[in-house]
């Protein structure tokens, strides 16, 4: 069931928790490579702030919030986005996903290492982000306009 939510209540606090999911999401995105969370985590996050809305809110509120296109896309991105990260150490003579062998003037191995897994992240956040807002809007029956 999609579309306005027949209680006030509820559209009311799933509006204003939404943007605090959201916030809670990227901060476990941004903190996952040197705590708990990460990219799944966050990327689940980040797709439940999108997809509550549109299981409470007027439909045309809500998909102008997330379009539909923005599923495919942010997975689309994420993906690339980690691709890049394991694909460029191999192009300096390392490993897939070797970080330390991107040698950056004044950048030492550890703080490589430290970025590398922080793009990794990222990508996976906005990977998982994408594949489960379009879950939600092909079983939904929503499509791209």
């Amino acid at each position: 069931m999609t579309g306005a939510y027949p209680s006030v209540v509820v559209r009311v606090v799933c509006a204003l928790l939404s943007p605090f999911i959201l916030m809670f999401g990227l901060y476990v995105v941004a903190h996952g490579h040197y705590g708990p969370g990460g990219g799944f985590a966050g990327g689940v996050f980040l797709a439940v702030a999108a997809i509550l809305p549109r299981l409470t809110l007027a439909e045309e509120l809500s998909y102008r919030l997330v379009p539909v296109s923005m599923g495919p896309l942010m997975g689309g991105i994420g993906m690339l986005l980690f691709l890049a990260a394991g694909t460029v150490p191999m192009l300096f003579g390392g490993a897939f996903l070797d970080y330390a062998a991107v040698e950056v003037a004044a950048i030492e191995a550890a703080r490589m290492r430290y970025l590398g897994i922080l793009v990794v992240e990222v990508g996976v956040g906005l990977a998982v982000f994408g594949a489960m807002v379009t879950i939600f809007d092909v079983l939904m029956g929503r499509s791209e306009r």
